[in-house]
């Protein structure tokens, strides 16, 4: 187990976090890999866009799996222009690298789509790209204090 599997599993511990976590010999840095390792479907999973503001805050928009964020709908709603943080700015934002980071336990503000809601469970990045977080979108809000509100790209 790597450092960041440990950090998170020590964050669920001393938070009282009711998720289960889940460790993988296959990666699981796309919501492809990961639904292949679990044998669910993109829809029991959400993923977790890393975003700052042009002051450096970090935004997080967690949306299902098969779902895109909808990056102008995001600005609108906090009326601050956002961009997508680079690999670089993933790890050292949320002290996660890219392809593991759950959607718990760093500070940020988090945005989750309303669809996620629907979910008794969703698998969650795990702290590596081999691991995932299995937990109920109840209790992601709950620890993250996250607004839900729909972010998602919608076809029209």
């Amino acid at each position: 187990m790597n450092t960041y599997e440990e950090k998170l599993k020590t964050y669920l511990k001393e938070h009282f976090i009711d998720a289960e976590y889940l460790t993988f010999t296959e990666s699981c840095h796309s919501v492809a890999e990961a639904a292949t390792a679990v044998r669910g479907k993109a829809e029991d999973f959400v993923k977790n866009i890393v975003l700052l503001d042009f002051e450096n805050n970090l935004i997080i928009a967690i949306l299902k799996g098969e779902d895109r964020a909808d990056l102008k709908k995001i600005e609108a709603l906090l009326s601050k222009k956002i961009r997508i943080a680079t690999g670089e700015e993933v790890l050292v934002k949320t002290g996660y690298p890219p392809g593991g980071v759950p959607s718990l336990g760093y500070d940020a503000l988090f945005l989750i789509d309303e669809k996620v809601m629907e979910k008794e469970f969703v698998y969650s990045g795990g702290g590596s790209d081999h691991s995932l977080l299995k937990i109920s979108p109840i209790e992601i809000q709950r620890i993250n204090q996250g607004r839900i509100i729909q972010i998602r790209k919608v076809n029209v």
